[in-house]
C-alpha cells in the first residue's frame, strides 16, 4: 500500500534537524553570518588572510551572498516548493548532503588554495539546489512556479560567474551583481505572494 506525501512526511524518523528544509539552512546560514562578519572586520582591521585562493573582500563579498544568502534562499525554497507542488519535501540522507555540499562550499573557499576546485565545489551546492527546484517544479506539473526555477537557476550561474571574475578581469564583479538583482526580484515576487496573503488572514480575524 502506498503512503501518501502527508503519511510519509510523518512516518520521518531521523534527526529533527534535517526534518525540514527550513532547519538546517536557516540556523547554520545566521550562525555562519554570526561567525563570518567578526572574521571580515578582523581581516580588514589587521593583516588576517585566510589560506584559500580568494583575497579577503572578495572572500566577503562572496560568502554574504553565495555563503549567507544562498543558505537563507535554500531554506525557503526547499520549505515552500512542497507546498507550492504537493510533493514530500526532501529531509533525511537527502537534506543532510545537500547541506553538506553547501558546507563543503564554505570550507573550500577558506581553505582551498586552487581557484578552479573551489570553482567545482562551491558551485556544486547551488547547481543542486536549481537541479531540484526544477525537478519538484516539473514533476509536479507547478508551471505557475517555472519563473522561480529561472531566478534559482540563474543565482547559480552567477556564482560560477563570481569565480570566473576572479580569474579574467572583464568579468569581474558581474556575478555579485547578478546574484543581488536575482535576489532582489525573488523578494519582489514571493513577497508579492505572501504579503497579501497574511494581510488578507489578518484582516479576516478584526
Amino acid at each position: 500500500m502506498n503512503m501518501t506525501v502527508g503519511e510519509r512526511r510523518r512516518a520521518y524518523a531521523g534527526p529533527a534537524v534535517f526534518s525540514y528544509g527550513f532547519r538546517p539552512f536557516f540556523l547554520f546560514g545566521a550562525l555562519y553570518a554570526g561567525i563570518a562578519l567578526p572574521l571580515w572586520l578582523a581581516m580588514l582591521l589587521s593583516s588576517l588572510e585566510l589560506s584559500g585562493a580568494i583575497a579577503a573582500v572578495d572572500w566577503h563579498v562572496h560568502e554574504m551572498i553565495f555563503g549567507y544568502l544562498a543558505a537563507i534562499i535554500a531554506g525557503f525554497i526547499l520549505t515552500a516548493v512542497p507546498n507550492w507542488t504537493g510533493r514530500l519535501p526532501v529531509m533525511g540522507v537527502p537534506l543532510a548532503l545537500l547541506f553538506l555540499a553547501w558546507l563543503a562550499g564554505r570550507i573550500a573557499v577558506a581553505f582551498i588554495s586552487s581557484p578552479w576546485l573551489v570553482l567545482v565545489v562551491d558551485s556544486a551546492f547551488t547547481v543542486l539546489l536549481a537541479g531540484f527546484v526544477w525537478r519538484e517544479v516539473l514533476t509536479g506539473k507547478n508551471w505557475r512556479n517555472v519563473p522561480i526555477c529561472l531566478l534559482i537557476t540563474l543565482f547559480a550561474a552567477a556564482n560560477v560567474l563570481f569565480h570566473f571574475g576572479l580569474q579574467f578581469d572583464v568579468l569581474a564583479g558581474y556575478g555579485q551583481r547578478l546574484a543581488l538583482g536575482v535576489a532582489a526580484v525573488l523578494i519582489g515576487m514571493i513577497g508579492g505572494r505572501i504579503t497579501p496573503s497574511f494581510t488578507r488572514n489578518w484582516m479576516a480575524r478584526l
